[in-house]
């Protein structure tokens, strides 16, 4: 996991929010969420960059891209996201040389998919990880204590910590 802890979406939420069709993300055959594919192809929400020193510099130092499909995008507006709604947070190694910081490989990428009925115990949002380039590799195991923790303190914006770049 490229020195990535388990517990990184618990960190992730007070960095950002993770965010077309959802048919594209779907669930997989153990009913969990499935990787994206097309999460690129999506409306791109943000991007910054964490560096060395930010009190979440350990374990999400890197630069961070944020995406969501048509039905988050909505969303933005009001703070009140509509089932279907998928938000993407994209993690990449800051790789630093010639004057310039450019994208590194992958780190994670953290998906949040929204449905009332699914994910009722986390305030109608499901919260999955995948390590690196892994479209399998998972890295949440308890969503409420990974996620949800510290996407509870932002209820008024739909429990989503990014804002849209106007």
């Amino acid at each position: 996991m490229r020195g990535i802890s388990r517990n990184w979406l618990l960190a992730a939420a007070l960095v950002a929010a993770v965010t077309g069709t959802t048919g594209a993300l779907g669930q997989d055959n153990g009913g969990r969420i499935a990787f994206p594919a097309d999460y690129r192809s999506w409306t791109h929400v943000k991007s910054m960059i964490i560096l060395p020193g930010h009190p979440l510099a350990d374990p999400f130092k890197g630069i961070h891209h944020v995406y969501a499909n048509g039905t988050a995008v909505a969303g933005f507006a009001t703070g009140q996201f509509a089932d279907g709604s998928v938000l993407v947070f994209d993690l990449l190694e800051a790789v630093s040389g010639g004057d310039a910081i450019a994208e590194g490989p992958r780190v994670l990428l953290g998906v949040m998919e929204k449905s009332a009925a699914k994910y009722a115990a986390t305030d109608g949002w499901g919260y999955e990880g995948f390590a690196g380039d892994s479209t399998t590799e998972r890295l949440v195991s308890d969503a409420a204590g990974q996620c949800h923790g510290c996407h509870a303190g932002t209820a008024a914006t739909g429990y989503v910590f990014s804002g849209l770049r106007k």
